[in-house]
């Protein structure tokens, strides 16, 4: 792959032999790289841009991304949601085929469907990488139009000529692909040096594709909970757990996010809280209950969203840089932030964020405490408040429509493991930086 350098990337060996199998990997649990897009690891990665600047494009990101979750955006039988598909958050590396061809993709909590863009391309977006061609794979299988993997999908036909499954996915800023349905080998190159393959994963094979997707990704991984996402592939050969411990935003450090699968994704111990996981359409996103938030000893109870009002009102998301909430709620709970806070406040610079102060050595914030059903997640200053430009910073909390998303700023430094057979989400406070 020749826009990517092998001192940035797991390499992967080229014929695979060392890999490790499933069976293997399980036994054992392994881990993945998971690369902020605006770490010095990233091929985004611009070092002449400001922590600040990076933020500001972060929280831009973040707002672009809200559609994806409008319950008028999602049909409730789509096996995959309205995602902004070139502005996502984490990508990974991974290697498809035999010999695998290595590409990297934008990892989405909030999608399901695992593609790349394949040879012939009738109408593709420019890539750096070269196009994944599935006659030199000798592991690569279209699937049928009677398949079971075919009708997992909303929005699948029949090729007239071939019999096979053909797939079509469109995102909310109207970027979309259009392929094959195929089965095929995808490896992942785990942490501890030795890459584990997975037979037979269901991939969508593009040849129609387009949009804003920007040409250093050649796709989408999806990590939701509908049929076709690679962590419902993997089930129970990973128990049907993952987690990831996000290192805190704008580390300047060679340290990367880790994506973890099996016995190593098991979050427990000392500090350690679980909440249900609510089963609800679209199945492909990851609803938890959101009670209450505290701010020092005052209780803010959430009286719901567009999401509903009692069980599963919020969903959890690493793709989306700031916790969303309903506007009269967000009002209530800065306000509420604010009479806590001694300090002179001051306007966003970018006039999005709506309470912002000068970031002096004195700067104290109140305990806030977000309540989850049966889960207390108590947030650290820095998943609090964000330094936005020199000598600002804002609340990550931020006011908008009737959504409810629980963002990656808030989850940095913690260990958050999901257990999709026992239904839970758990948090355990973490030093990402040394997991």
């Amino acid at each position: 792959m020749a826009a990517l350098s092998s001192n940035l990337f797991i390499v992967l060996s080229i014929l695979c032999l060392s890999c490790f199998s499933f069976s293997e990997a399980e036994k054992g649990g392994f881990s993945v790289e998971l690369i902020h897009r605006d770490s010095p690891k990233s091929p985004f990665y611009n070092p002449q841009e400001t922590p600040y600047q990076r933020v500001t494009k972060a929280i831009g990101r973040s707002v672009n991304n809200i559609n994806r979750f409008d319950p008028t955006h999602v049909s409730p039988n789509a096996a995959e949601a309205d995602i902004i598909s070139n502005d996502g958050e984490y990508l990974m590396n991974i290697s498809i085929g035999t010999p695998p061809v290595e590409i990297l993709a934008i990892a989405d909590t909030g999608s399901d469907l695992v593609w790349t863009q394949c040879k012939p391309c009738s109408d593709c977006f420019e890539q750096d990488a070269p196009l994944f061609d599935p006659k030199r794979s000798s592991t690569y299988k279209d699937v049928s139009c009677s398949s079971s993997q075919c009708s997992s999908l909303d929005r699948t036909s029949c090729s007239p000529d071939t019999q096979t499954c053909e797939y079509s996915v469109s995102y909310g800023d109207r970027s979309f692909s259009n392929g094959n349905l195929a089965v095929e080998t995808v490896i992942l190159g785990s942490t501890n040096g030795r890459p584990v393959a997975l037979p037979r994963t269901v991939i969508g094979c593009g040849h129609n594709d387009g949009g804003t997707f920007n040409s250093k990704t050649s796709g989408i991984i999806g990590l939701g909970g509908g049929d076709v996402s690679l962590i419902r592939q993997m089930g129970s050969s990973i128990d049907g757990k993952f987690s990831y411990c996000l290192i805190p935003f704008g580390s300047e450090t060679s340290k990367v996010s880790k994506l973890n699968f099996g016995s190593r994704a098991v979050v427990s111990g000392s500090g350690s809280v679980s909440t249900p996981l609510v089963a609800k359409e679209p199945s492909t996103f990851y609803f938890l209950t959101l009670e209450s938030i505290s701010v020092g000893k005052k209780a803010i109870p959430f009286e719901g969203s567009s999401f509903g009002s009692s069980e599963g009102n919020i969903i959890i998301d690493s793709g989306t840089t700031l916790t969303i909430l309903p506007e009269q709620y967000a009002s209530d709970l800065l306000a509420a932030i604010s009479e806590s806070i001694d300090a002179n406040p001051v306007n966003d610079p970018q006039g999005f964020l709506d309470l912002c102060y000068e970031a002096t050595e004195d700067f104290r914030v109140p305990d806030v405490t977000v309540q989850f059903s049966g889960a207390e997640v108590k947030l650290s200053p820095s998943n609090l408040f964000i330094g936005v430009s020199e000598g600002v910073v804002c609340c990550t909390f931020k006011g908008l429509q009737d959504n409810a998303i629980y963002g990656n700023l808030h989850q940095m430094n913690f260990l958050v493991g999901y257990d999709t057979q026992e239904q839970t989400v758990s948090f355990k406070p973490t030093d990402c930086t040394r997991n």
